[in-house]
């Protein structure tokens, strides 16, 4: 199935495949770990029975999210030694330490609590159980911390040394941890697992909705679901766009590659460079076919000047070239949800407003048809990150091609066969089970109750008028 192709390619494949499995689940969980403590405050504070409702629904999701995200993790890690293991000796004096720390502070954190959270609350009373739930939201942030400076790093290095046998070593760990793209990667990582996050809660909000529009959880469940993107939209979607124009400026500083790839500059503009919305890459003739642009946009965003000059990959040699057209696409796929969740939630407040947050069924089905955007936008923008830094794993010092173990290429071959054949049994076996707890319903409501067990039998009379009655204060409730 691999025939002719290299082990260097056959690798960076098997990194590409486990790494895609694993980074969604702590996408998912960063997002859900929060989203659960604000349920359990909200519960604490309102001793509301919906909330506790909703926790205990989505703790069970979030555990088995967790526990996928940690095998997947570990499978990755190892391929460090198998696959890189001249990149590990090389940059093992940096990477390890960091990765370390991700282990021993954020994970044993999230460990040590989960279970309180998990099964505690009757054991260890509603306090401890609300701060084991909070540790929990603030170790998967940690987590996300310390794994996005390893890769930060490895993008924009600083802080290092090189020894005499061509380690890097550490000279400043302040320098090293908050290296000059960290703190943009830091802030879209997690802007970007709580917007999934609130795209899955009201997709399965919605889910529900569709089925019973009186299910009162159900409401609650898609109504947050809804003011959290409100709320990113409304007042983070600001902060996000200027933090995004800070890390474009700051990639532009120190990976220009990578930033004439994803804007399809194979040339040079002194005069302005225009912004391609869409096109065909010719790597052949070093062009964008059929390219659809605006002209100076691009020096317009990237500079804030619409006559600033912007290079060109001619600039580049062809060997430090990024493979422009997957970058030049995955970034792309990666923007196009991003104006789908505004839509999203634009209409979503419109219709709030309107006080027809619940009746609208045409936004109940588009939240459901959004409830996998987040993880394709993750997914794209990862594969803009990584494969817009080639050819080098540490940019700029140490090449792909150079921090490869020296392992044939069969047999890369037959651990990326095994690793297909059980990801896709033990994974998908995993997020099956994942999406049938999100098909189940939260708890039956008592208006649902009313409508399969009560005795609406005919249009009128009072037992149909009582019902009916009923009916409407529970939607008037959860309104």
């Amino acid at each position: 199935m691999f025939d002719g192709l290299s082990a260097e390619v056959l690798a960076r494949f098997q990194f590409a495949f486990t790494i895609s499995f694993h980074i969604i689940f702590p996408a998912f969980s960063i997002g859900l770990a929060s989203y659960l403590a604000v349920l359990n405050a909200l519960w604490l504070r309102t001793r509301n029975e919906t909330y506790k409702q909703l926790f205990e629904y989505w703790k069970k999701i979030f555990a088995v999210a967790f526990a996928m995200g940690v095998v997947s993790g570990i499978v990755v890690s190892y391929q460090f030694g198998t696959n890189w293991a001249v990149f590990s000796d090389k940059a093992g004096p940096v990477v390890g330490p960091l990765m370390a720390y991700e282990v021993l502070s954020a994970f044993f954190l999230e460990a040590g609590f989960l279970g309180i959270m998990l099964f505690g609350r009757e054991r260890v009373g509603d306090r401890l159980h609300m701060l084991a739930t909070a540790v929990v939201a603030f170790g998967t942030l940690l987590s996300a911390t310390w794994i996005l400076s390893v890769n930060s790093w490895m993008q924009t290095p600083a802080g290092y040394g090189i020894n005499d046998v061509g380690q890097f070593v550490p000279e400043d760990w302040w320098a090293i941890v908050f290296n000059p793209s960290f703190p943009y990667r830091l802030v879209h990582m997690v802007l970007a697992a709580y917007l999934t996050t609130a795209l899955v809660v009201g997709a399965v909000g919605a889910l529900h909705l569709l089925r019973d529009r009186f299910d009162l959880p159900s409401r609650k469940m898609f109504s947050m679901a809804m003011a959290m993107a409100m709320w990113m939209l409304i007042v983070v979607t600001p902060l996000q766009i200027l933090a995004g124009d800070f890390h474009g400026l700051n990639t532009l500083e120190h990976q220009p590659a990578k930033v004439m790839a994803m804007e399809g500059h194979y040339d040079s503009h002194p005069d302005g460079a225009p912004l391609i919305l869409f096109g065909i890459p010719n790597a052949a003739d070093k062009r964008i076919d059929y390219a659809v642009q605006i002209p100076k946009l691009s020096s317009l965003i990237l500079k804030h000047d619409l006559n600033a000059p912007l290079a060109g990959l001619e600039t580049i040699p062809d060997e430090d070239e990024p493979p422009v057209a997957i970058v030049f696409w995955s970034f792309r796929v990666m923007i196009a949800p991003g104006f789908a969740m505004l839509g999203l939630g634009g209409w979503a407040l419109i219709q709030r407003m309107r006080g027809r947050l619940y009746q609208t069924q045409w936004l109940h089905r588009a939240a459901l048809m959004m409830g996998p955007a987040g993880f394709v936008a993750v997914l794209a923008g990862w594969i803009t990150t990584e494969v817009g830094r080639q050819p080098f794993t540490v940019y700029g010092l140490l090449r792909t091609s150079d921090s490869l173990s020296p392992v044939a290429a069969p047999a890369v071959a037959a651990s990326l066969t095994a690793f297909i054949i059980v990801y896709f049994f033990v994974f998908g076996a995993g997020t099956y089970y994942l999406l049938r707890m999100m098909n189940a319903p939260v708890k039956k409501s008592a208006a649902k109750a009313l409508r399969e067990e009560g005795p609406i039998r005919t249009a009128g009379g009072p037992l149909a008028a009582g019902n009916r009655k009923h009916l409407k204060e529970a939607e008037d409730a959860g309104a």
